[in-house]
């Protein structure tokens, strides 16, 4: 499996802040900070706009990083995905990832 296949199953190549990162593109930092800023009512600044992928070494948005229920999970489950969970198809924890975006579900068994 793809390792920029996030734990719940989202793309992270896709994602503006792993886009921002690899291409070191201050500018889509500050869109994107602005952005998840009003969408999560959260202080959030273009330095935190920096992440190499959930299931990777390197740097993570603080999000990614320690406070996304899904990614510790995953972790503390010891799965490479959810797709690797036998509890995925009655999980509530990803099953709104899941709603939103249902091409996840292809990047999970895939």
């Amino acid at each position: 499996m793809n390792e920029r296949i996030g734990f719940c199953g989202l793309d992270c190549e896709k994602c503006d802040a792993y886009i921002a990162t690899v291409n070191d593109d201050q500018a889509l930092r500050e869109k994107t900070a602005k952005l998840w800023a009003e969408l999560n009512k959260a202080p959030i600044l273009p330095e935190h706009i920096n992440c190499e992928g959930c299931r990777t070494d390197g740097v993570k948005t603080v999000f990614c990083d320690s406070m996304c229920g899904i990614r510790k999970c995953a972790l503390e489950k010891g799965v490479a995905t959810c797709g690797d969970c036998p509890e995925l198809e009655t999980c509530s924890t990803v099953g709104t990832i899941i709603e939103q975006n249902p091409s996840v579900m292809e990047n999970l068994k895939g």
